[in-house]
C-alpha cells in the first residue's frame, strides 16, 4: 500500500470515528451523569431499599419554558422523608392554551452532590406529556433517597435536596398562545 492511500485511508477512519462519536456523545454523557450524580442527575430504580430511621426533607420547584402555555406546580412544596424509603409527590400541570401541546420535563437536584443519592422509580419525566386545550393532569414522581448519603461525607450535613423540573415543548414552533 502506498504512503498516500494509507494515509487517506487513515483520515477516512478518523473521519468515521469522530462521527460515531458525535452521535454517541450525548448517550454516552447521559449515562455517565446518571452513574456519577454529575450536576444533580438523579438515578433510576425498581424499589427503594427500606428505611434507616433518618429524614430528610426534599422540596419541590418547578418551572415552564417560555412561551409554553401550560401552569405547572407541585401539589406540596416540600415533605421530609425517611431516607430509603418509598415516597410519592404529585404536580399539577395545566394546558391554558387554545391547542393540544406536547411537553418533556427536565430535572436535576441540589445540592448536586445529592444527586447520585437521589432515585426515581417512576416518573413523568421519563416520557413526553400531551395535554389538550384546557387539560389539567396530575403527575406523580416516586422516588427515594439512598440510605448511602450518610455515609457520604461531602453529603453528611444536607438536610433539604430541592427535586427541580422545568418542562419544554417538544416542538418549540408549535406551542399554543
Amino acid at each position: 500500500m502506498n504512503r498516500n492511500l494509507r494515509t487517506a485511508l487513515l483520515a477516512a477512519v478518523g473521519v468515521c470515528s469522530m462521527t460515531g462519536l458525535g452521535f454517541a456523545s450525548v448517550p454516552l454523557y447521559r449515562m455517565f451523569c446518571e452513574a456519577t450524580g454529575l450536576d444533580g442527575t438523579t438515578q433510576r430504580g425498581d424499589r427503594a431499599p427500606g428505611r434507616v430511621g433518618q429524614k430528610i426533607t426534599v422540596a419541590f420547584d418547578s418551572n415552564v419554558a417560555q412561551g409554553m402555555p401550560w401552569k405547572f406546580q407541585p401539589e406540596r412544596r416540600a415533605d421530609t422523608i425517611d431516607i430509603g424509603g418509598r415516597d410519592m409527590a404529585f404536580f399539577t400541570a395545566s394546558n391554558t392554551g387554545n391547542k393540544a401541546v406536547t411537553g418533556t420535563a427536565t430535572f436535576n437536584v441540589t445540592p448536586t452532590v445529592a444527586g447520585k443519592y437521589f432515585t426515581k422509580i417512576q416518573c413523568f419525566c421519563f416520557t413526553q406529556q400531551t395535554l389538550q386545550a384546557g387539560e389539567t393532569v396530575r403527575m406523580p414522581v416516586i422516588f427515594y433517597v439512598d440510605p448511602a448519603i450518610l455515609n457520604d461525607p461531602d453529603t453528611r450535613d444536607v438536610e433539604e435536596i430541592t427535586l427541580s423540573y422545568t418542562f419544554y415543548p417538544v416542538d418549540s414552533g408549535k406551542t399554543a398562545s
